[in-house]
């Protein structure tokens, strides 16, 4: 069953993911609005001047209350209108605390004049890149179609699509090294690379950016969250779980909580033990 946030238990705790690339001329004041308008929820909002990425949960009253603002109060001039949510079920509360920051980048790739703001559009010069999971399930299993997997290691050990190759990188900012390497071998094989990771943003981030090297790219718009919630038969194509960064820990492809522990996740790695150091930490921060 895909969850959603019309069930009629007003009580129940649901968690929402969403994330605009937008120009913001003005993030400090943008930071100021947010804070007032995610009481009384729980979670955290990066804001920078390409955008926002944000993860929230709370009572279904609660979070229609702050996405109908986002969208619509007149201090954010509409810069968020139509901004897409990711939703799914809680068993377990996903976080003790609300934060809204202020970054030099909504996801921190490190290079230098890369952003998600208008990915897709050059002066239509580009071609788009968003593939919806309908299309996404019949190009994944091309021959001349690379999946390539971006999220660290440790996400795609717990879980990913069955075609896809793990990059191996620890952290985001070593995705671009990973792909530099291995472009000139597609290119010269004729391959399409076909990339996801967990809601998109990573993909949205790196899309224009790999095309700029020369690479026939396109992503799973929404990414693995967005596939899961419209393709109810999701496990053809997935091995495993997929990892989320609060305290439920993973999903199964219906987009409920599984008994996963971080401990299952990060211990027998040492480079993952202050990964496994700080989910301890927030779970007792509670």
């Amino acid at each position: 069953m895909t969850p959603n946030l019309t069930q009629p238990d007003a009580d129940a705790i649901f968690h929402i993911a969403f994330y605009q690339f937008v120009t913001l001329e003005d993030p400090d004041a943008v930071v100021a609005h947010l804070r007032e308008l995610v009481q009384p929820l729980t979670g955290s909002i990066l804001v920078a001047a390409e955008g926002i990425n944000g993860v929230l949960a709370g009572t279904v009253p609660a979070l229609h209350a702050f996405e109908q603002a986002l969208q619509h109060d007149p201090r954010l001039q509409g810069k968020f209108a139509g901004i897409t949510f990711k939703r799914s079920a809680c068993a377990t509360k996903p976080f003790w605390k609300v934060r809204v920051h202020r970054k030099a980048e909504i996801v921190a790739f490190g290079v230098e004049g890369v952003t998600g703001v208008n990915a897709d559009a050059d002066s239509g010069a580009r071609p788009p890149t968003h593939v919806s999971p309908q299309a996404w399930r019949e190009l994944i299993a091309r021959d001349d179609v690379v999946v390539i997997d971006n999220r660290n290691s440790f996400e795609f050990r717990l879980g990913h699509f069955k075609s896809a190759l793990d990059p191996k990188v620890d952290t985001f900012r070593d995705f671009p090294d990973y792909i530099k390497a291995h472009a000139p071998h597609w290119q010269a094989t004729g391959k399409r690379v076909a990339m996801y990771c967990t809601g998109g943003i990573r993909c949205e981030k790196t899309s224009r950016w790999m095309q700029d090297l020369g690479l026939d790219v396109v992503q799973l718009d929404g990414g693995i969250l967005n596939y899961f919630q419209a393709m109810p038969d999701a496990d053809k194509d997935w091995e495993g779980e997929c990892f989320v960064f609060d305290n439920r820990i993973a999903l199964d492809t219906t987009l409920h909580e599984t008994a996963t522990t971080a401990e299952d996740v990060y211990q027998g790695d040492p480079a993952d033990e202050w990964r496994l150091q700080r989910a301890r930490r927030l779970d007792s921060a509670g």
